[in-house]
């Protein structure tokens, strides 16, 4: 018994390693096309599902197993909120036939497939944690690194780029990087990249404070370079200022003050790089200054009742130019428009997965336009459940200590930078970010949980 339960925690905990390599680095490449969509499943989706398999198997070993896994609080919300997904999906198909089944199902146990990391973290994490959560840090480290290299090989050295943005580029399409435009690396766009930084950033700067081996800084250093480089090379405005609140977040709960002002002021200076994202913050203000410039006050004279008339020669009309954001455009005048109006056919359980098209860019709409009231409920009971369990550890420097206390502070700050990224950008719905921001939210808390017990023994 004891040799099988030793293999099977040595299988988990590459798996979950392969997890962190494969899903950042891995492009898009289909594998099977699935009609009627531009959606494909593809090589990690197999690899989630043997993650799944070793998973089920060792919760279902015992009844005891079982019970530990479902006194969760945070276990017991994800299965409600995915309750609910279900039955919004079916009122979609069969009600509001907003969805196509095959499409809705698709998107279904995709929401399904990244809770998996989570699950498998509860079912192994006992099995030499500590080493693990040390194993894990390095395999996110190198994984940066790669995609830091790929980054940098398709702005200077012509690597393809694949992207899932489009459906002609979703089929695999290798394309070239343009002037100008956004590195998206090894991932499927340049918010997800974004949004991947946002999450991890945090912890190797938080790490790069606490650790005392000058190798290991020098690697914390590297990746968070590395890692930072990739994050203005996103252009993503958003993501930057998150990334800021994220990393401000973590370096307070770890007690480093003075460097929460040398962390900022680096960055900003370091932004100075992209002229990108230079240029999209440029673009937005010249935008609304213009339109304040363009406000005309008129004067009223309520009695002033003359009134002459003559004849005049009207001068051809020239058209007014559209002052405007582009992104900001898209999202208040066709996206967040549609994901309201599919939330107002049916406000409490939603029109179902896929029936407001592949994007929101505010996961909270999509959220209400898809599963409706009570699957947001149901999901933001989830970061609820999380964020009790994480302020049940502060003061974070009294409950823990060397990686442990920087991984966790890191994930504490990663969390809220990406529940502001929510507000512009899908972040839960992209698979690359979402499968490792469960894993990496799973490791968090039971740390958390883990260094509790052992207190209270």
């Amino acid at each position: 018994m004891k040799n099988i339960n030793w293999s099977l925690n040595q299988i988990a905990k590459y798996l979950i390693a392969a997890l962190i390599i494969i899903i950042p680095l891995l492009p898009k490449f289909p594998f099977i096309d699935v009609p009627g969509t531009y959606v494909s499943i593809r090589f990690e989706d197999f690899l989630l599902a043997i993650t799944a398999v070793f998973t089920l198997f060792k919760i279902t070993r015992s009844v005891t197993s079982v019970k530990k896994v479902f006194s969760d609080d945070i276990i017991r919300a994800i299965t409600l909120f995915l309750l609910i997904a279900s039955v919004s999906l079916l009122a979609g198909i069969f009600l509001t036939q907003t969805v196509v089944p095959n499409v809705g199902i698709l998107h279904l146990l995709r929401r399904v497939e990244y809770f998996v990391p989570f699950f498998a973290v509860l079912a192994f994490f006992p099995h030499d944690k500590d080493k693990n959560v040390e194993f894990y840090i390095k395999v996110l480290m190198l994984t940066v690194f790669i995609a830091f290299l790929y980054g940098a090989g398709e702005k200077y050295f012509h690597f393809p780029v694949i992207m899932t943005q489009n459906s002609e580029s979703s089929k695999g399409a290798a394309l070239a990087w343009v002037p100008g435009s956004q590195i998206t690396s090894t991932f499927a766009g340049h918010y997800d990249l974004a949004a991947f930084m946002v999450l991890v950033l945090p912890i190797f700067i938080s790490l790069l404070f606490i650790v005392k081996d000058r190798m290991s800084k020098i690697f914390l250093l590297l990746a968070s370079l590395s890692g930072y480089w990739l994050l203005i090379n996103t252009a993503s405005r958003i993501s930057f200022v998150s990334y800021l609140g994220a990393v401000c977040i973590s370096l307070f709960l770890i007690k480093k003050r003075k460097a929460i002002f040398i962390v900022v002021i680096m960055s900003i200076v370091l932004s100075g790089f992209s002229t990108s994202l230079f240029a999209r913050y440029k673009s937005l203000i010249d935008v609304y200054l213009q339109k304040v410039k363009n406000v005309k006050i008129v004067e009223a004279n309520p009695f002033n009742f003359n009134v002459s008339a003559q004849e005049l020669t009207l001068p051809a009309a020239t058209p007014k130019p559209i002052i405007e954001d582009r992104s900001t455009s898209i999202r208040l005048n066709m996206e967040w428009p549609r994901a309201i109006r599919a939330f107002m056919k049916d406000p409490l359980i939603g029109t179902g997965y896929s029936s407001i098209g592949l994007a929101a860019d505010n996961d909270y709409l999509r959220l209400l336009a898809e599963v409706g009231i009570l699957g947001f409920a149901g999901f933001i009971l989830i970061i609820v459940r999380i964020v009790l369990v994480f302020a049940s550890s502060i003061p974070l420097t009294g409950k823990l200590s060397g990686v442990k206390l920087g991984f966790v502070a890191g994930a504490i700050g990663g969390l809220f930078g990406i529940l502001i990224n929510a507000v512009f950008i899908d972040v839960f719905e992209a698979s690359k970010f979402a499968i490792i921001f469960w894993l990496i939210m799973g490791l968090a808390v039971y740390l958390v949980k883990d260094q509790s017990n052992v207190q209270k023994n």
